[in-house]
């Protein structure tokens, strides 16, 4: 893991926290003392350890295979044009430690995956997911669930972003969101939807917030909350995260607590074979909810076809804009509501731009509604393409 540096909390680049009366000295100390590991130094890592870096955290990890591209410079200020087609974690060194020479930055070389998060992992006491695949964040999951480390994840699209803390003792997992992975080329990446550059900014810098706030033992942290956010409108909302008693990672019966994680000598004996591993994932092959184009869904809503269109958006969005004979269930809701909902009707779900009803409709298929889909752009993608008399907002 490289050399410790000796902790230097005292240091008067920390002067504006140690005038903070709820922080102080005693939490940069905390801070000095923490191992925090980056996974993926991209569009959320990037800015997520420049600050964690500039903070104080003594040991920082960074875990990445990735070259700088020149499309990557909009959103990844830890890098310039003159580290394009170079390895990113060599440049993010040189950047960090002309942040703060203080912190001790440890390089990872390699993309997390089954086969290696435990044994990275267990050397930090916090994980910040900067991850853009799904293969790398389920596997921290459930490393981090196996070996009790929070991990603070975050997740963008287009004007959209996510932030929230899974894996604390007694709380939810990210399985308990999202049961099982998607198949590849099931959920669109930023190369192929786009992403405002600001946005990675913000959402890492929320990320590297909660990890402040966990080691330092402040505040309130995301646990069993998601926070959602939508620059368009600048609206933030909070989803309730309940502890799913039938995850395969963290519930009471757990089946799938790190199925591809080579085991120490001591817990050898406790975790599934390879063979039996892999009959449980084929077992729980992921049902990703189809997407439906506004267009699509307009003509059903001629034809007569019978289905309910579910809004998830906030009641004050609704009074704004809303389609015909619509059925609001905001998302923050949906859990609660869900008993009401008939399972063999057919659901299109729909919200502002698409995203928390990506959320939702994967959330009802993954409870067992078999006939549910989201309608890609939302409502404003309603206003553009079927009827500009509704309000954009």
């Amino acid at each position: 893991m490289g050399d410790v540096h000796k902790p230097s909390f005292r240091h008067p680049r920390y002067a504006r926290q140690h005038a903070l009366r709820e922080f102080g000295v005693r939490a940069q100390e905390k801070l000095c003392l923490a191992r925090v590991l980056v996974v993926g130094a991209g569009g959320l890592g990037s800015p997520a350890a420049m600050y964690l870096a500039a903070a104080g955290v003594g040991t920082l990890g960074l875990a990445d295979d990735d070259i700088v591209d020149e499309s990557n410079l909009h959103r990844q200020l830890m890098y310039g044009l003159r580290d394009v087609g170079n390895n990113k974690l060599h440049a993010a060194i040189a950047r960090l430690s002309d942040i703060n020479p203080l912190v001790n930055v440890v390089l990872h070389h390699e993309r997390i995956t089954g086969q290696n998060a435990r044994d990275i992992i267990a050397h930090y006491d916090i994980v910040l997911d900067g991850t853009d695949n799904f293969p790398a964040r389920y596997a921290i999951n459930d490393a981090c669930v196996a070996l009790g480390v929070p991990f603070v994840y975050g997740s963008v699209a287009r004007f959209e972003g996510q932030v929230s803390i899974f894996a604390v003792p007694g709380g939810p997992c990210y399985r308990c969101l999202f049961a099982t992975e998607p198949e590849e080329g099931t959920v669109p990446t930023c190369a192929e939807d786009g992403v405002l550059g600001v946005l990675p900014g913000l959402v890492g810098l929320h990320q590297s917030t909660e990890v402040i706030k966990w080691i330092a033992s402040l505040g309130r942290p995301l646990v069993g909350r998601l926070l959602l956010m939508d620059l368009l409108d600048h609206s933030t909302h909070e989803v309730t995260i309940a502890n799913d008693p039938d995850c395969v990672t963290c519930g009471p019966n757990a089946a799938l607590p790190t199925l591809d994680i080579a085991p120490s000598p001591a817990q050898s004996s406790s975790v599934p074979s390879t063979q039996a591993a892999a009959s449980r994932r084929e077992a729980t092959m992921p049902d990703i909810a189809p997407e439906v184009e506004v267009a699509q869904v307009a003509e059903r809503l001629r034809a007569g076809d019978q289905f309910v269109l579910l809004d998830v958006r906030e009641p004050w969005e609704f009074e704004l804009a809303q389609l015909p004979n619509a059925k609001l269930v905001p998302l923050s809701t949906l859990p609660a509501a869900a008993s009401e909902l008939d399972t063999e009707a057919e659901y299109i779900v729909y919200c502002h731009h698409g995203m928390r009803s990506a959320m939702a409709a994967n959330w009802l298929k993954s409870r067992g509604y078999a006939r549910v889909s989201n309608m890609t752009g939302g409502i404003d993608r309603w206003s553009v393409v079927v009827d500009r008399s509704v309000p954009q907002y």
